[in-house]
């Protein structure tokens, strides 16, 4: 049987995909290419993966609110993460995604978990999201 992460449901929601994870936070201003889902910081470890569809997990952002811009550019074009998961409650990642729903009717599911529990993250790892803020693990 798998493990359960509780964590907290900042925009609640259902993603199942595998894991993108990364130790160091994101800056998506020049970091995220918002028409493809590539993350283009040359200075960032997973530059040059592709985030499109699987479940980022870094623990913040870094920059201004521009990340909020990018990734809503992103939910629209369908180049976003399928969900996010974070050390706490990033209010950019959170705003990008609440706008997009009243925007455009859909959304991904943002979720705040302990240090503990997101360093217990691999990529690669299939992982299920569901709307209370819980990730299921294999």
């Amino acid at each position: 049987m798998g493990r359960i992460i509780t964590g907290k449901a900042v925009v609640p929601g259902r993603a199942e995909a595998a894991a993108l994870v990364a130790d160091e936070p994101i800056s998506f201003w020049g970091g995220y290419d918002h028409r493809t889902g590539e993350i283009t910081d040359r200075r960032h470890s997973l530059c040059g993966e592709n985030a499109a569809g699987k479940v980022l997990a870094v623990p913040f952002t870094r920059g201004s609110s521009t990340t909020t811009a990018v990734l809503l550019e992103a939910l629209r074009n369908n180049t976003a993460p399928a969900g996010i998961v974070t050390t706490g409650v990033d209010t950019f990642f959170a705003l990008a995604c609440i706008v997009a729903q009243v925007m455009y009717g859909s959304s991904i599911p943002v979720v705040a978990v302990s240090r503990a529990d997101f360093d217990r993250l691999e990529s690669g790892t299939k992982l299920s999201i569901n709307e209370r803020g819980e990730i299921s693990l294999p």
